[in-house]
């Protein structure tokens, strides 16, 4: 599947520095800040600086460097944030059935209380 990266999404923005965002880490190929809109007490998005629409586009087309630095960059937020004792959520959604909002690859890491069910049975 062809993927298209539309470089005005407001993820593409804020890494070329037309939006400011709460900076918790930045590596080489990643950029981990702060939820604008929490959905927990710890609510941190990880994204790359490449430009992949989704996870499946990102696995298949990332270098080794990249794919390596997203998955310890977020382990490394997860500690940093203190979550990874008590525990976490990592979500990243994904296309129209996935309800992605913005189309650039991002996982949001989610903690600070219990979260209650993934999903809600329909």
């Amino acid at each position: 599947m062809p993927y298209v990266y539309d470089d005005q999404n407001i993820f593409a923005k804020i890494l070329r520095g037309e939006i400011p965002n709460d900076t918790v880490l930045e590596t080489e190929h990643c950029l981990a800040f702060k939820d604008i809109n929490p959905q927990a007490p710890v609510h941190i998005l990880v994204i790359p600086k490449g430009p992949y629409v989704c996870f499946a586009h990102f696995a298949a087309e990332a270098s080794d460097a990249e794919l390596v630095d997203f998955n310890r960059t977020i382990g490394k937020v997860c500690r940093m944030a203190g979550v990874a004792e008590d525990g976490y959520r990592t979500i990243s959604n994904a296309g129209v059935n996935g309800l992605q909002e913005v189309p650039h690859l991002h996982m949001h890491i989610l903690g600070g209380q219990v979260l209650g069910p993934l999903l809600a049975r329909t």
